[in-house]
């Protein structure tokens, strides 16, 4: 894959005045690395495959394009009839995502004055709202796959008119085993199209999807200078001792938000009890509340009336939190694929952000995956006051060795 690093400016990308205008706007300097690479060739019809660094600007680099090719085509389009119908299609792999997605490419429209219509659709919610939203079409549909069938079934939407397709988060919609959903939609699209497909990592089935689906691809791996604003930690901790080490680390250092990832449902709520009890107040965010109830934590969590969120992996992609100043695994991601993902929600576009991973001894096996599979190597560290104890296994002992001392005291800190 090509490596680039080198951004341009965004008047010198093609985009069209509307489009420009409503960047400045926004405030948006300089393009990204990705951006700067994708924009032209998406512009110019190219198929691509792309990978980058979480919070690099991914969203604009194919809805920007997008826009301008659908607000090009808009007068001929017009003249063909009414019906069903979308011409540009964004896949995703969860709720949330699809309305974030959805709610980005409506304020990069904003000075098209409404003439480009854009749909979300996903589950959780009433199908019946989203059938009549998609009355008369739709010029680009945001979507997860399943309530996208759910649709088609209906015949409340034709995919047979789609001149671009992006697969957004691909590696994860495949792991989330969308393999069947996805083949099955795919199988809809008109041969001739545009396909973008955007994956942070590439496993074997995303390989796959490149050869069937692209054609002649651009394939680009671009790596961000923002990557080093994350600084990541990681701390050893006593077994049993997880919950005390978290509550320390959120009253010492009085972070303004945390966003704490743990790996199942009723792990949420029994760590928002337990931190309740130490006098913090958490919300959950898990799979099990319903979509309303979702997206009502997490736009409260975005606008800074939530301090402290538990969520599941279901929070690990795409999302975007402004200034998150730190991300925490209380429980270490399954994948370690999933680790980046995590961790990418805080240190976005440029802001300096904290991870921390707390690992106990049952842990650190998997970490060392972890580490081994995103190619980093961590010092180990422990908290002031939370050492491991005189009791420490010879087992243990064997497994770690002192290497420095610990955040705020004179003792031993480990590395394994």
């Amino acid at each position: 894959m090509t490596t680039v690093t080198t951004p341009a400016k965004f008047t010198e990308l093609g985009l069209i005045p509307p489009l420009l205008a409503r960047i400045t706007e926004l405030g948006y300097q300089q393009p990204t690395p990705i951006q700067a690479q994708v924009i032209p060739s998406v512009l110019a019809g190219r198929d691509l495959i792309a990978g980058a660094n979480t919070g690099s600007g991914k969203t604009a680099s194919f809805a920007l394009p997008m826009l301008q090719h659908i607000h090009a085509e808009k007068p001929m389009s017009s003249k063909g009839g009414k019906g069903n119908y979308a011409t540009g299609l964004i896949l995703v792999p969860t709720r949330e995502l699809a309305k974030q997605v959805a709610d980005n490419i409506k304020s990069y429209a904003v000075h098209f004055n409404g003439a480009i219509k854009t749909v979300a659709v996903f589950g959780g919610v009433s199908a019946n709202t989203q059938m009549l939203a998609l009355r008369g079409g739709t010029d680009i549909l945001v979507a997860t796959p399943g309530r996208l069938l759910d649709l088609i079934s209906s015949n409340a939407i034709k995919l047979d008119r789609v001149k671009t397709v992006v697969l957004d988060e691909a590696d994860r919609m495949l792991s989330l085993g969308f393999t069947e959903e996805l083949s099955e939609l795919l199988a809809l699209l008109p041969n001739k199209k545009q396909t973008l497909l955007f994956s942070a990592t590439f496993p074997e089935q995303v390989e796959a999807l490149t050869q069937d689906l692209l054609t002649d691809p651009l394939e680009l791996q671009l790596q961000s200078a923002d990557a080093s604003t994350l600084v990541q930690r990681v701390f050893t901790v006593n077994k049993g001792e997880k919950t005390a080490v978290l509550a320390h680390l959120i009253h010492q250092h009085q972070w303004r938000q945390a966003l704490i990832f743990v790996n199942a449902k009723n792990s949420c709520n029994h760590l928002a009890d337990k931190l309740s009890k130490r006098g913090i107040t958490a919300e959950v965010f898990h799979g099990d509340k319903g979509q309303g109830a979702r997206s009502r934590v997490l736009e409260a969590f975005k606008a800074g009336e939530i301090d402290v969120l538990i969520a599941t992996d279901i929070a690990a992609r795409g999302l975007d939190i402004e200034k998150l100043p730190v991300v925490i695994n209380f429980d270490l991601p399954r994948s370690p694929l999933d680790y980046m993902h995590r961790i990418g929600r805080s240190g976005r576009a440029g802001e300096v952000g904290l991870a921390l991973s707390l690992i106990d001894y049952d842990d650190f096996h998997h970490f060392k995956i972890i580490e081994k599979k995103n190619k980093i190597r961590l010092e180990r560290e422990q908290v002031a006051g939370f050492e491991f104890d005189d009791t420490v296994s010879e087992e243990l002992l064997a497994a770690i060795k002192p290497t420095a001392k610990p955040e705020g005291s004179g003792k031993k800190k480990w590395n394994r």
